[in-house]
Formats: structure tokens, C-alpha cells, sequence
């Protein structure tokens, strides 16, 4: 994206329909780390990628706690997020003190978007640059919403955002029909899978990713990096005997072939 005239104020259109301003903080949603969420009927998963900006410092966290049915993961302006979750908590408090009840996490997401639309027309404001992931269950089951800088939020199975999240997201679309009746460690494994694939040929280590996990049953929490490392380890055995199979399968049909030159090849 270039400067133009029209991109000195939040509050300007230009010719073509577009607030340039908004687009920016939507494009510092890009730049952020990888965040990552998916839902079956029981459960969400909440994983993002930890960067830090030097070997000397530590990453900044990306996954909060709200309340003990919801949980957010951010991506692109870490201190926009803080404040966000802060005031995702401070509704979620207020509500359970007047009602005896947990926020909805639909109406709670309606009020984070509406927050986040009031900067897209105040001049004397910024949009908030960062996209939420809120995941969460309520009394209508796991529910998982992105929540753009624009003001929007969409419901999803499955999404990812932040840097190099489109080959997740590819991976996401290719499982996506197998969420809904995943189990909770299937939903895990899924999500860790997905973290790998922005990874780009990163070995995939419990210390530069965060798994999050609420539950009908089970109030939000975030994994210990011992059991997520156990579970990564688990998967990269799982891929090592599939690959060890498949050769096999491989070298078996090679011989077949060898055997009986006269069948026809089959189209691949």
C-alpha cells in the first residue's frame, strides 16, 4: 500500500468507496504472528505462534484468559489486544454480577465489534490494529468469531490469521468437515499441525507456540509447554510410521507391477 491524499484521516472516503485508514490496521493484522482457532460441538482450540523481536528478549503473550468460558487469541498489535481483553473481562464481570450468569459469548463478541466500528468514525481515534480470535462455549455450544479492526466479525469452523496464515488456513479447508465431531485431542493435534504449516520449515517446538483449550465441560486454560511438547512428539511419530507405511505400500505395489506387465496402468 502507498500514502495517498486520501489516508490522512480515518474519516475520509476516497472516489473508489474505501477509509484507507481502516485497510492499514486490517494490513497490521497481516504482519502480526500467526493465531490460530477451531471448534468442534464440545470444544475450542485457541494456538499462535510466540515471536520474539531478539534472541535476548522474550515473546509477548497472544492468547488471554476472559472469563472461564472464553478465551481470545490475537494477532498484529499486542497492546491493542491487552486492552481489548481487559475490556472483554470487565464485561464479562459486570455481566455475571447483574445476571447470576456466564456472557453469552455471541453478545459479548456484538459489543467487542461495536467498540471496535465507534474508531472508524471518530476522527480523533485509531482503529484498533489487531484481529481477535474469541473462543468460547455457552449454552448453545463451542462458538469460535473473528472480530476484524473494521468493526466486522464472522463466525467460523476453523480460521487462522496473521502472518503466513494462508497455508493453515489451506490445511484448515482441507479438514475442516471432520471438526465438528472431533474429539479434544484430534481438535489439538489439528491446530498444531496448522501452526506448523506457517512455520515454513521450522521445526515446530512447544516453546514458540501457545495451545489454549475450553470445553463444554472444561473451563478455558492454557497448555503447559511439557504437555505440549508430548503431544508434538506424539504427532511426529504418528507421521514417521505413516510415511514408513506408505514406502512400504509403495515398494509392495512396485513388485506387483513387476509381476504382471500385461495389466493395464491405472490413471493417476
Amino acid at each position: 500500500m502507498f500514502r495517498n491524499q486520501y489516508d490522512t484521516d480515518v474519516t475520509t472516503w476516497s472516489p473508489a468507496g474505501r477509509l484507507f485508514q481502516v485497510e492499514y490496521a486490517m494490513e497490521a493484522v497481516k504482519q502480526g504472528s500467526a493465531a490460530i482457532g477451531l471448534r468442534s460441538k464440545t470444544h475450542v482450540v485457541l494456538a499462535c505462534v510466540n515471536k520474539s523481536n531478539s534472541e535476548l528478549s522474550s515473546h509477548q503473550k497472544k492468547i488471554f484468559k476472559v472469563d472461564d468460558h472464553i478465551g481470545v487469541a490475537i494477532a498484529g498489535l499486542t497492546a491493542d489486544g491487552r486492552v481489548l481483553s481487559r475490556y472483554m473481562r470487565t464485561e464479562c464481570i459486570n455481566y455475571s454480577f447483574n445476571y447470576e450468569s456466564p456472557l453469552p459469548v455471541g453478545r459479548l463478541v456484538v459489543q467487542l465489534a461495536d467498540k471496535a466500528q465507534v474508531c472508524t468514525q471518530r476522527s480523533w481515534k485509531r482503529p484498533y490494529g489487531v484481529g481477535l480470535l474469541v473462543g468460547g462455549t455457552d449454552e448453545s455450544g463451542a462458538h469460535l468469531y473473528y472480530n476484524c479492526p473494521s468493526g466486522n466479525y464472522f463466525e467460523y469452523q476453523a480460521f487462522a490469521i496473521g502472518s503466513r496464515s494462508q497455508a493453515a488456513k489451506t490445511y484448515l479447508e482441507r479438514r475442516f468437515e471432520n471438526f465438528t465431531n472431533s474429539s479434544r485431542d484430534d481438535l489439538i493435534k489439528d491446530a498444531l499441525i496448522a501452526v506448523r504449516e506457517t512455520l515454513q520449515g521450522e521445526t515446530l517446538k512447544s516453546s514458540i507456540c501457545t495451545v489454549a483449550v475450553v470445553g463444554v465441560d472444561e473451563a478455558f486454560h492454557i497448555l503447559d509447554q511439557e504437555t505440549v511438547q508430548q503431544l508434538i512428539n506424539a504427532f511426529e511419530i504418528v507421521g514417521e510410521t505413516e510415511a514408513a507405511v506408505s514406502e512400504e505400500g509403495t515398494a509392495a505395489e512396485e513388485g506387483a507391477a513387476a509381476a504382471g506387465q500385461d495389466a493395464a496402468p491405472m490413471d493417476m
